[in-house]
């Protein structure tokens, strides 16, 4: 007698549920080992550690914030078609879709084995989506082949019911690690810390710091509107009665503080403005709040950093490692933080709670580490952060840029007099000039904002006769080196875009 044949949807079916099941059974295990050990998400985690620069700096342009959901679904997508094919491969025998489902099941084990933030328990978690995921497809289909013949109905309604069963299961298991994983998140933990009062707060900002009326960003960026670039897939949950920060390597003592070490300490505020190296010319990709925390030049001075030491190795609680020059997390005049707080209430979560790095005039990825857990002062040689082994710059000083915000790109607006309004920043240097040329006249000197200080951004306007018809208009800055920012266009890889910001808009 001929071995029965699943019918094509059933087979598909089998391998989709089964997947469910493996993908479930790993979410409930890593809400008790750790929300990264989830094998989907460990395999996004590394998806994002092996994907070229180019192709990384790509989604953060287009996607933006977007761009782990984006690589999440597609993820999705792809799984979901794999599970199918294993299925119909196993119409007849269930050894095909049993090899690629512990094919993938051996994928999820390799990126939780791989994670620099995960330890040996970890690998419960894609063992048991292993375990599940194999279970599953060999019932199913056992059930499904005992009933295909004669009447392929009997085998339609065996998987339906068995499916079903399963996908509940699933179901139950995912939720159950998610409330898990929200049992351990940081919100209550933050909620407790209290409002933090600094013995030296910043400077209130001046009426005339920005031009917000007349179209500029507001000086102080709100917290909920603060530029997030990152590459954690599941923003990390650390509770500040949990968080310790580890201060080793060329010093003369080892020192781990305490969350309470550094909270009750005498806090500083600084207003500093932001920026990511991924922002190209015009972009979005910078902020300015104001930090609280303590000088980072206090913490490595009561460590001792011994001569020869250049770079300040830090790490986030989920693996991912940044190098700061020593020299520029030292200098007292620059105000280098480890900041606990961020616009009169304590860092949100994913911010970096319970606290980051900040170093005024660098790019974000050699200054502003969130989640930070570990400084190792160490040499250049000795230790390769996580975009510098990518081929980025190493010390990547911000470089002086500017943006027109209004009128916005290929805008219509009305004819006569146009007011032109934007930024400009140059940490830790600050901007003396900003200079506006429209239709490609002579440049012309634009209104600036009073300085905060020099390691914030500053706004401007300029106001002009336009006639019917269309326009470009073009910026550049001076910073008070006595550098003007230069035409030529770069990308953003490896220490930053440089070019002049234009828009082309059209009066009526």
């Amino acid at each position: 007698m001929a071995t029965p044949r699943l019918s094509r949807w059933v087979a598909a079916v089998l391998g989709v549920v089964a997947l469910a099941a493996a993908l479930a059974a790993g979410h409930l295990v890593a809400g008790f080992v750790g929300v990264n050990a989830s094998p989907y998400l460990a395999v996004g985690n590394g998806a994002i550690d092996l994907t070229p620069v180019w192709l990384k700096d790509f989604a953060v342009r287009t996607f933006g914030t977007h761009d782990k959901l984006v690589l999440l679904s597609g993820m999705a997508v792809v799984l979901v078609l794999v599970a199918a094919a294993a299925g119909l491969l196993s119409r007849r025998t269930p050894w095909p879709g049993l090899v690629v489902v512990t094919g993938l099941g051996l994928v999820g084990l390799l990126a939780v084995y791989a994670r620099p933030d995960l330890d040996a328990v970890a690998l419960l978690a894609p063992l048991a989506s292993l375990v599940a995921g194999v279970a599953a497809f060999a019932f199913l289909h056992r059930l499904a082949r005992r009933d295909a013949a004669p009447a392929d109905g009997l085998s339609r309604r065996t998987v339906l019911l068995a499916g079903a069963g399963v996908v509940v299961g699933a179901g139950v298991a995912g939720l159950g690690g998610q409330l898990l994983a929200r049992t351990r998140d940081a919100a209550s933990s933050r909620e407790a810390v209290g409002r933090l009062v600094p013995v030296r707060t910043a400077p209130a900002i001046p009426a005339d710091a920005d031009f917000a009326k007349l179209g500029t960003p507001t000086f102080v960026t709100r917290n909920a509107d603060f530029y997030r670039v990152d590459t954690a897939l599941s923003v990390p949950q650390v509770r500040a009665e949990d968080w310790s920060l580890r201060l080793h390597g060329m010093v003369d003592r080892e020192i781990r503080y305490r969350y309470g070490d550094i909270r009750n300490r005498p806090l500083v505020e600084r207003t500093i403005t932001m920026t990511c190296v991924s922002n190209e010319v015009g972009g979005t990709y910078v902020s300015t709040a104001n930090f609280v925390g303590v000088d980072l030049a206090d913490l490595l001075e009561e460590a001792g950093v011994r001569p020869g030491a250049e770079q300040l190795f830090s790490s986030s609680v989920d693996g991912w490692t940044s190098g700061s020059p020593v020299a520029a997390a030292m200098d007292r005049g620059r105000g280098a933080m480890l900041a606990i707080g961020m616009n009169g209430e304590p860092l949100p979560i994913e911010h970096g709670f319970p606290a980051r790095l900040v170093i005024p005039g660098l790019y974000g990825y050699v200054s502003a580490t969130k989640w930070v857990t570990d400084l190792e002062v160490t040499t250049w040689s000795a230790r390769q952060a996580y975009w510098l082994k990518r081929g980025w710059g190493r010390e990547a000083p911000i470089k002086t840029e500017s943006r027109i915000d209004t009128p916005k790109g290929f805008e219509t607006v009305p004819s006569g007099k146009v007011r032109v309004a934007g930024i400009a920043w140059a940490q830790h240097t600050g901007i003396a000039k900003l200079e506006v040329r429209v239709d490609g006249g002579p440049w012309r000197e634009a209104m600036l904002s009073r300085e905060v200080n020099p390691n914030t951004w500053r706004m401007w306007w300029l106001e002009f006769d336009a006639a019917p018809g269309g326009h470009q208009v073009v910026c550049r800055a001076t910073d008070k080196s006595g550098y003007t920012q230069t035409e030529t266009r770069a990308g953003t890889v490896p220490d930053g875009a440089t070019g002049w910001h234009s828009i082309a808009f059209t009066a009526r």
